[in-house]
């Protein structure tokens, strides 16, 4: 079998999981294909060199191959979503002060109760909080505004994932809305506390894409499938809990994240310190790899980002939506993985937010269980898409 090499661009994070381990575990080599892992120090380099051709493929923020679609970072591209490579992941944190100002105006730390810690971080400042994201187009901003905008002012400073720590102890960031293992790290340096995960603001959240250009996709048919069948064998290897131990070996390796294992474990089994001294907490559904068809692009789950886009930037939510939808491509997904055995949904759309438990739906095999996918306010987002 000859091997094909594809460059695929990736920024050290947990959730960058199924690629490296679609390498290193020789499910790419299977499908023969190298991938030649290109690890990029922020999301505007990675965005940069994809677009320009220099990667084929990449680890990708869900929110940015729309952006870039609708031409609003960097240069215009056509970015396509094949499909998902993560669901949540991400947490918020505060510096140690501001958790101090929070308890005194009665936050009990809770990590779970999105309504009241948002009503603690606003009585807990007077001036608008300095909020901490990794990118402008990402689900963290999107998150981070759905849940706070009626509660508090604040300004958005995009902040590198690695330097999220050393921008809390400077005082820079009051708040930060990062993915893991950096919320783990700035805890560990003593920098910040856990306030809150991802998942409670809305507990199926589209977190990473595998992204490619639409013309390499439609060029290069049989490699962007070799792709997403290794791929899919990865984030399924990785949704198994007795390979965490493994998972974790690997990613911590210096050629990938280069971190203690200990700051990857928190992610992938979802059991958090979330200060120096307390004791662990357990966060159901923290991060999610494969299960509940974590892997399958929604169009349902596009149309909300590309409407929440369109709301932050002044665009028409119709024009925003379609393109948006356009990018997570369900109909590749279908083709290159129906034949494998992958258990497929009988739509490509949902109600988003509209299962608070797990939930059987129809699929091509009836075994597909789906949810929870609640939002923290109990909305539910139609994306009007009847497919």
């Amino acid at each position: 079998m000859s091997t094909h090499r594809l460059n695929c661009g990736y920024v050290p994070l947990v959730d960058s999981a199924p690629l490296i381990i679609a390498q290193e575990l020789n499910y790419a080599a299977d499908e023969g294909l190298n991938l030649n892992l290109l690890r990029q120090p922020s999301w505007s380099a990675l965005r940069d060199l994809l677009a320009l051709g220099h990667l084929d493929a990449a680890h990708m923020l869900a929110p940015m191959p729309i952006a870039m679609s609708l031409g609003l970072s960097g240069m215009t591209a056509q970015i396509d979503a094949l499909m998902m490579l993560s669901v949540n992941g991400n947490v918020i944190g505060v510096s140690r002060d501001m958790a101090g100002r929070m308890r005194d105006a009665g936050w009990g730390g809770s990590f779970v109760d999105p309504v009241g810690t948002a009503r603690a971080l606003a009585q807990a400042t007077d001036a608008p909080l300095k909020v901490g994201i990794p990118f402008p187009f990402s689900m963290h901003r999107l998150l981070f505004d759905y849940w706070l905008r009626d509660a508090a002012p604040f300004t958005m400073i995009t902040t590198p994932p690695p330097l999220m720590a050393d921008a809390v102890a400077a005082g820079e960031l009051d708040v930060f809305c990062v993915g893991e293992p950096w919320g783990s790290v700035a805890v560990d340096s003593g920098a910040a506390e856990l306030i809150l995960p991802g998942a409670a603001i809305w507990s199926f959240a589209p977190e990473k894409v595998l992204g490619v250009r639409r013309d390499w996709a439609a060029q290069n048919d049989g490699l962007a499938g070799a792709l997403m069948r290794a791929v899919y064998k990865a984030a399924q290897w990785l949704d198994t809990p007795q390979n965490h131990a493994l998972a974790s070996d690997i990613l911590a390796r210096s050629e990938h994240l280069d971190l203690p294992e200990n700051a990857i474990d928190h992610a992938l089994t979802g059991n958090f310190a979330i200060t120096q001294t307390s004791e662990p907490v357990d966060v159901p559904n923290f991060l999610k790899f494969h299960r509940n068809a974590a892997t399958f692009p929604w169009r349902s789950q596009a149309a909300w980002i590309g409407a929440h886009i369109a709301k932050l930037h002044g665009l028409d939510k119709g024009h925003a939506t379609k393109v948006a939808q356009g990018c997570f491509r369900t109909d590749l997904y279908r083709k290159h993985l129906s034949g494998v055995g992958v258990d497929m949904p009988g739509a490509s759309a949902k109600l988003e937010g509209a299962m608070a438990n797990r939930t059987a739906v129809a699929s091509t095999r009836g075994d597909m269980i789906l949810g929870p996918d609640a939002f923290f306010d109990g909305a539910v987002f139609d994306s009007g898409d009847p497919k």
